[in-house]
């Protein structure tokens, strides 16, 4: 009989690895559910702010500090008339939004599209990149100044919160 074969023969001991990296594993699947979390929480966060501000009224005095800039030097600053502007907004009137502070209406838009495609992009399962060239920056910059320059003029009053 071949020892070999025989039913009684011990198995070898197990080859003792050297130490060395590990193999990548695989990232496991994220649900759709948590990849949508994020920008469903930013967005409880906005309501929840909007919420606020529609139900304390900023055109009442007392609820909110005045703005620093326009209380110790008279002028208005790109956020003043901000949180009126977002009480009006909040409450669906628009030129009155528009009229207390237009580039933060603008600004309400340029986030929800902003957030529209993050969340597109999340439920994807694809990350948001949004490469702002310098420029671009720059550009926002000079509309935020041109905007306060015009609105602390007589003829860009329409402006003026």
């Amino acid at each position: 009989m071949d020892a070999s074969a025989s039913p009684a023969a011990p198995d070898p001991a197990p080859v003792p690895r050297a130490p060395g990296p590990a193999l990548p594993q695989a990232p496991a699947p994220v649900s759709r559910t948590r990849r949508l979390a994020t920008p469903a929480g930013v967005m409880a966060v906005v309501v929840a702010a909007f919420g606020y501000v529609a139900a304390v009224d900023p055109n009442e005095p007392g609820h909110y500090p005045v703005c620093p800039l326009l209380r110790f030097t008279g002028v208005f600053c790109p956020g003043c008339g901000g949180l009126r502007s977002a009480n009006a907004f909040a409450h669906g009137d628009i030129p009155a939004a528009l009229g207390s502070n237009a580039l933060a209406v603008v600004g309400y838009a340029v986030f929800a599209a902003v957030w529209l495609l993050w969340t597109v992009r999340a439920s994807r399962g694809r990350p948001l990149r949004i490469a702002v060239a310098p420029a671009c920056w720059w550009g926002v910059g000079a509309v935020l100044l041109v905007f306060s320059v015009i609105r602390n003029l007589p003829f860009g009053a329409a402006l003026a919160p």
